[in-house]
């Protein structure tokens, strides 16, 4: 079993993505631009988050190569992907500050060299320094389309040149050098970037020291997390498998630092011993693990960055829910895919009550992380659900699963995961035998509520959990970006053609299926089973929610949401049947009960969530009165306005309003795209239907992939709404972007991206990360919308 020692350093994580500086030569190129040379990123470090880091980071890194660390840039790149959706066998994991630790050993993992050795420094010994000065001979013609050479697509072929190759590399693609596709740099962040190449390539930490008190807290938490008592000691592993992807923040502690819960072979108090395993319920290979808090030494950035508070009031609740019950446990249960496949059955002996409530207590946590984990890249992660819906969460007092422990009992044998079975047949057959146990476990739950006495009048409004009254993570709302999504507390947008309801045997099966189950670095049959057993829990949730619906509205609501031949034949072949027998216990009063049922949860949180979206849903009566020129004025009548021009508009666009004043502020606008369904893998383009496309603008940011810049001067705001709203055509589109567009090559992209990145820091402090720019898009004429 691989290990890595090691210790919690002196100082912690790496700057934050809040350090919005950029090179003083960038706001220069950006003509007419607000911003200041003393906002800019100035040092090597902040150069290399907000100009390399934008696209090197994560399993999703172009050649593997993560550039948000000394140790990323020690690591090198790799011609093998991580995503490949093609591998028969299972990958050697290449996990950075996991699976090795020196350079020889991410050599023998077949990574090579992107900095200059020890001793090597001077002019030509990196390749990062041949990679910028490429694209410095061969910058990119300012505001035009990239040429066809360059592409951008997620699964575009990659060179990944070795040291020995680079120059024939260079040769064959002249225009491919760094950044890639991108406006080129500043001369000053050029020269910074080629000096700290020649140097060694190092990225310093820039945190203070671990104050006294942050110490105290390190060691009063894994004192709680290491308790010799077998009953913390399960509850603590149920702790572990949930909060392995967090970053945790610590009151009092620098707002840029953030630590992981890890595995050690050593206890608190000694160096960590990592124990490095593919899923964190995998035998650990020693006799005792011991749960420690080790710094998060990586550029932090949006698209996986959860984070989750450890304070006094969470020990307490952790106190409350999980030991202060009374419960008794007769033997540890074992580790492997068996026990991670089932959670059910290895945690069986904690009241089901303190795990369900576990969960919504952070509700919107653990939503995205099913987003924001390794799983969520690319088409086939997400295309199994719907552009945007809503989620509630069935109260545990509705919950048979947290009020009847026969029923959870009993189904717990069906309720086996497809990581249980992973080595057990070949794909048709293991997607066989989760799809028998799904139809099996659904055969027990309908008969457990059809014949509750609790459930005869059916789920009233009451049985929607309601956060207590103070929890906005009740209600949720998710976005699909195409191949990524978000997630944000309350209802946002227009009523939504689905929504989900999710109960406990929901919520836990999406997490262990989505995050802890999911091997990124595994083979098809893998990858391809957790995608179609996400199908099986779509349509879970969605029956759940239909559960709430008048019993004659329920099967034309169904087919609306899987229309065609094919999605009627998949519906069949899962066995799903909408149950028009199982009573409601809401009285509708209206036609329309999906949005009777959604304002009547929204007036239940007595101010929690506003009852109105005041762009998207804006109550014309309980509309707020704006003065004309108002962005969120003009952003509401441009949501009004007829849907025509939405289908040529990216996934994801960010739109920075600037005043003369010097002040600016952010509107999101996400593209939701109209399907017949989303029951299938693959395809999709069959199954649109654009011209039913609908626009929804958030204030703000949201997501973490944006697809593309709007700037524009608030006194040219209403004409840009105006321009955005008389698109009809794709010559049309293209005039919108030459004039408030920010294509990749305009000698204003990086100022405005800096712009965006801090006004994002400002507004969600401690939650803001560094953007993802892979997906960033390059409108040409001739495209068409998709």
């Amino acid at each position: 079993m691989p290990k890595g020692r090691w210790s919690i350093p002196g100082a912690g994580a790496l700057c934050i993505a809040g350090m919005l500086i950029a090179a003083p030569g960038d706001a220069q190129q950006a003509s007419g631009s607000a911003l200041t040379a003393a906002s800019q990123p100035q040092d090597a470090k902040s150069i290399v988050d907000h100009r390399c880091v934008v696209c090197h980071s994560c399993y999703d890194a172009p050649c593997q190569l993560k550039l948000t660390s000394t140790e990323g840039v020690l690591r090198g790149a790799s011609q093998q992907i991580v995503y490949d959706t093609g591998r028969l066998q299972d990958a050697a994991p290449t996990r950075l500050g996991v699976d090795a630790t020196a350079a020889a050993d991410w050599r023998a993992l077949g990574f090579f060299p992107v900095a200059p050795a020890p001793g090597q420094t001077g002019a030509g010994a990196s390749l990062i320094e041949r990679y910028l000065e490429l694209g410095r001979q061969a910058p990119l013609p300012a505001n035009a389309p990239l040429p066809q050479a360059l592409g951008l697509d997620l699964d575009r072929p990659l060179a990944c040149p070795a040291p020995q190759d680079f120059d024939a590399y260079r040769a064959a693609h002249p225009q491919s050098g760094m950044p890639y596709a991108m406006a080129p740099l500043s001369d000053q962040a050029f020269e910074t970037l080629m000096d700290w190449a020649r140097d060694g390539a190092a990225l310093p930490v820039a945190l203070p020291p671990l104050s006294a008190e942050v110490q105290v807290q390190i060691a009063t938490w894994e004192a709680f997390l290491n308790s010799d008592a077998p009953r913390a000691q399960l509850v603590n592993r149920y702790i572990y498998e949930h909060l392995f992807l967090a970053h945790i923040a610590l009151p009092g502690d620098d707002p840029g630092r953030f630590f992981e819960l890890v595995r050690s072979a050593t206890g608190p108090g000694e160096e960590i011993d990592l124990i490095a395993t593919r899923r964190p319920f995998d035998p650990p290979g020693v006799d005792r693990i011991y749960y420690r808090l080790r710094p998060v030494t990586e550029t932090i950035v949006h698209k996986e960055h959860l984070v989750y508070p450890l304070d006094a009031d969470r020990l307490a609740r952790f106190q409350t829910l999980f030991l202060d019950p009374d419960w008794s446990l007769a033997a540890l249960p074992g580790y492997g895919e068996t026990e991670g496949g089932n959670p059910f059955s290895t945690f069986a002996a904690i009241p089901a009550r303190s795990r369900y409530q576990f969960l919504l207590d952070d509700a919107l946590f653990f939503v995205r992380s099913f987003i924001r984990g390794p799983v969520c890249h690319g088409q086939t992660a997400v295309d199994v659900i719907e552009d945007r819906f809503w989620v509630s969460f069935l109260d545990p007092e509705a919950d048979l699963a947290i009020t009847d422990p026969n029923y959870l009992k009993a189904a717990t044998a069906t309720l086996e995961l497809p990581v249980s079975l992973a080595n057990r047949q070949l794909l048709g057959q293991l997607q066989s035998m989760s799809h028998a146990n799904q139809a099996r476990f659904l055969a027990v739950r309908d008969a457990a509520y059809q014949s509750s006495p609790a459930h005869q009048a059916g789920f009233d409004l009451d049985a929607i959990w309601d956060g207590e009254g103070t929890n906005p993570d009740a209600l949720i709302t998710v976005f699909r970006h195409y191949d990524n999504a978000s997630a944000i507390a309350g209802f946002h947008g227009d009523i939504p053609e689905t929504a989900w309801v999710i109960d406990y045997p929901i919520f836990e099966r999406i997490f262990y299926d989505l995050v802890a189950g999911y091997d990124v670095f595994g083979r098809v049959e893998h990858q391809l089973a957790t995608r179609l057993y996400m199908d099986e829990l779509r349509m879970e949730s969605e029956d759940t929610f239909l559960a709430f619906m008048p019993q004659a509205a329920r099967r034309t609501m169904h087919a609306g949401w899987y229309r065609g031949l094919l999605a009627q034949i998949h519906t069949y072949w899962h066995k799903r049947r909408v149950d028009d027998t199982f009573a409601t216990g809401i009285a509708y009063e209206t036609l329309f009960p999906k949005r009777e049922f959604f304002m009547a949860l929204l007036e239940r949180g007595n101010g929690l969530w506003p009852m109105s979206d005041p762009i998207n849903r804006c109550q014309r009566d309980a509309c707020p009165e704006l003065a004309p020129d108002d962005p969120v004025a003009i952003m509401r009548e441009l949501a009004d306005a007829p849907n025509d021009w939405v289908k040529y508009l990216p996934d994801l666009s960010v739109l920075l309003i600037e005043d003369a004043d010097g002040s600016a502020e952010l509107f999101t606008l996400v593209h939701d795209k109209a399907h017949k369904n989303v029951a299938f893998i693959f395809n999709e383009s069959s199954r649109r239907e654009p011209d039913d496309d609908l626009i929804t603008v958030f204030p703000g940011l949201i997501g973490s992939y944006p697809n593309f810049f709007f700037r524009v001067d608030r006194a040219d705001l209403a004409d840009f709404a105006q321009s955005l709203a008389g698109i009809r055509t794709q010559d049309d589109w293209m005039a919108t972007v030459a004039q408030y567009g920010v294509r990749r090559t305009s000698p204003a992209f990086w100022a405005v991206s800096d712009r965006i990145h801090g006004l994002f820091q400002i507004q969600s402090p401690g939650e803001a990360g560094i953007l993802d720019l892979n997906r960033y898009q390059d409108p040409k004429a001739g495209d068409a919308p998709t």
